[in-house]
């Protein structure tokens, strides 16, 4: 435990980030729904089990799930969603009241991803952790999104599951087809994931970012900027980069140095 439990405020005050993974969130991670393909991302399942595993094995004693969505919103515990619009009648709820009453429902597609992830963990591992969720607008500007990172923190460790696609221009069958332009950002961001680096995620430009398609630039840059109102250095590992839908799909996990 190495004293987080010494680490908490008692008066009111904010401690910043311990750690940080970060997942993309396309319906087909789910087994159920991929059906035959479903081994065709298998390696990208274990690399973000492995970040959400890495997370919940940090110091966070609470975890916020950010994703991006069509505005900013602080959603309430606990939360349920389904994947029946894409498909599957599979519902997944993170947190529980003992009267059964559900703060949150309907789920958009980054948070129920994340749910998703976190529910496949042993309970164990997740029993001692608190959830919160929250959505950040596509379009917000990159200040706005480092600004809501930086206010982010909770009275005890903490940490962040940021949830994100890359590009969607990666090849003629992808959804916003083919774009040379994607291949550069997605190199751009790996690097920037690799490396913890905060100053090159708040530098991606939102306007490139929408013509590509992008869902993960505004959950990224709150990340950036949690990390760099947190302080200190970071160390970043980039556990999958691929694109095999035309769709770029980056997991990392972001540490304390």
């Amino acid at each position: 435990m190495r004293g987080r439990r010494a680490r908490r405020c008692r008066y009111g005050c904010r401690v910043p980030l311990v750690a940080a993974a970060v997942c993309p969130h396309p319906p087909l991670i789910v087994p159920e729904l991929a059906g035959a393909a479903a081994p065709e991302l298998d390696g990208l399942r274990a690399a973000c089990d492995a970040a959400v595993a890495g997370l919940l094995a940090s110091d966070a004693e609470s975890v916020l799930v950010v994703g991006g969505d069509d505005r900013d919103a602080s959603l309430d515990h606990p939360f349920r969603g389904t994947f029946a619009p894409w498909g599957l009648p599979l519902e997944v709820q993170l947190g529980r009241l003992p009267d059964g009453r559900v703060g949150t429902d309907r789920l958009p597609l980054s948070l129920l991803v994340g749910a998703w992830l976190l529910s496949r963990r042993r309970p164990e591992e997740a029993r001692r952790t608190s959830w919160r969720m929250a959505t950040v607008a596509h379009h917000a500007p990159a200040e706005e999104c480092a600004a809501r990172g930086a206010r982010a923190g909770s009275d005890r460790p903490w940490g962040l599951l940021v949830m994100g696609d890359g590009s969607a221009c990666r090849g003629p069958q992808s959804p916003g087809y083919h774009d040379p332009r994607a291949e550069a950002y997605d190199e751009g961001v790996a690097r920037a994931l690799a490396d913890a680096d905060a100053e090159a995620l708040l530098d991606l430009d939102p306007a490139l970012s929408a013509e590509l398609r992008v869902a993960g630039r505004a959950p990224w840059q709150v990340l950036a900027g949690a990390a760099r109102a947190a302080g200190g250095d970071w160390r970043g590992t980039l556990r999958h980069h691929s694109a095999p839908y035309g769709v770029a799909y980056l997991v990392a996990s972001w540490e304390r140095a």
